[in-house]
């Protein structure tokens, strides 16, 4: 069974992060854990965010999301946790994947708020209704995991038809805009590469590829683990958030920065390499290249690198008319406009983020698959 919760939790990992391009909530790792009515276990237990991240995937019908995680240090040496556990969580820790605070507070409704997030919570919050005036008053912003039929469901605390996303707030885009440096030696959240422990097995794509929120005081940005007031070092560097779609469905969302381009294809080799594999059906795996197409940012120009052996093709505009289709030869590259849409194969399609909107997953793939069943029970609330 250790053996099975430890491959839970490394499929877990892959889904928290601190970088603000590719999260899709926010939630209290320490609350999450302590919600027992979700499998009747133990009275701490990390699973849990497995399962309330695959309740968001399902409430976003997108595959692979990702959750900020805000984590009380206490949550590090509960004893309610394994040894296991705390282990990891202090590996996350150190790999920046989770932001360790001493004490929380509202840390958790101030990232919502700078990156224009919904919380997942079943704390109501009414009480931060004036300094967040969307706790009590937007619909989709806070929901509550709870017990459902088939696995945790997400229910909204404000009810009512959620409006598009926004994105960050004008201070959220103030603070993401620039690049800021904490004075504490090592802080792996501004401007350090990692420490403790487990700095020395840090895999670079474990790292975030984004600097989180500052936390505000006074006006002034801090950082929230260290509590010093942070520096700012310039403007951050331009990024380009992307999404993977394979038979009309999200499938993964990933980065590209001027300093980290990024191969896509059935089974690149580089770490920050997409792997598509899993995903395609026999006829797709032998036409897509291990490494197929390379996207990079030329100063202000995301660039698409046909890097295989059968070509790509790109949709201007993201335009479905075979005679509007463009070819792409091996080591040919384009600028991506606008709505374009580079295809790998028919159906294998990468283009910006904002190209699609989520949907169209009724069951998306879930990091709970290895969980060992005596680890975990549906509650039946009939």
């Amino acid at each position: 069974m250790r053996f099975e919760i430890s491959k839970v939790l490394d499929a877990i990992e892959g889904r928290v992060s601190t970088d603000p391009e590719l999260v899709r909530a926010v939630l209290d790792l320490a609350e999450v854990a302590r919600y027992v009515d979700l499998d009747g276990g133990r009275p701490a237990s990390t699973l849990r965010l497995g399962m309330v991240i695959d309740a968001l995937g399902r409430q976003l019908e997108e595959d692979n999301v990702a959750v900020y995680a805000v984590v009380h240090r206490a949550l590090l040496s509960d004893a309610d946790l394994t040894s296991n556990e705390r282990m990891v969580l202090r590996r996350w820790a150190d790999d920046g994947l989770v932001e360790v605070l001493n004490n929380p507070g509202d840390r958790v409704l101030e990232v919502a708020d700078l990156l224009g997030l919904p919380v997942l919570s079943r704390a109501r919050y009414d009480g931060m209704a004036g300094r967040f005036p969307w706790v009590t008053g937007q619909p989709g912003r806070l929901l509550a995991p709870l017990p459902g039929a088939g696995g945790p469901v997400l229910v909204p605390r404000v009810k009512g038809n959620a409006p598009a996303p926004t994105g960050p707030s004008p201070s959220g885009r103030k603070l993401l805009a620039r690049t800021w440096r904490c004075k504490e030696p090592g802080c792996v959240l501004f401007g350090g590469s990692g420490g403790g422990a487990f700095a020395d097995l840090a895999e670079i794509d474990r790292k975030p590829s984004g600097q989180p929120p500052p936390r505000l005081r006074a006006g002034q940005p801090i950082c929230p683990r260290h509590e010093q007031r942070l520096t700012d070092a310039g403007p951050r560097p331009a990024t380009e958030v992307l999404s993977v779609r394979i038979g009309g469905m999200v499938r993964r969302r990933f980065v590209v920065t001027a300093e980290r381009p990024v191969l896509v294809g059935r089974a690149p080799e580089e770490a920050n390499g997409i792997r598509l594999g899993q995903w395609l059906n026999d006829e797709a795996r032998r036409w897509i290249s291990r490494s197929h197409v390379r996207f990079e940012l030329r100063g202000a120009d995301l660039v698409a690198q046909d890097v295989s052996t059968n070509g790509s093709g790109v949709r201007p505009g993201g335009s479905l008319e075979e005679s509007e289709r463009i070819g792409l030869a091996r080591q040919q590259s384009r600028v991506m406009r606008p709505g374009d849409i580079v295809e790998l194969y028919p159906g294998v399609q990468v283009g910006r983020a904002s190209t699609w909107v989520s949907g169209g997953m009724t069951n998306p793939t879930s990091v709970m698959a290895e969980a060992p069943t005596m680890a975990m029970r549906v509650v039946d609330r009939g």
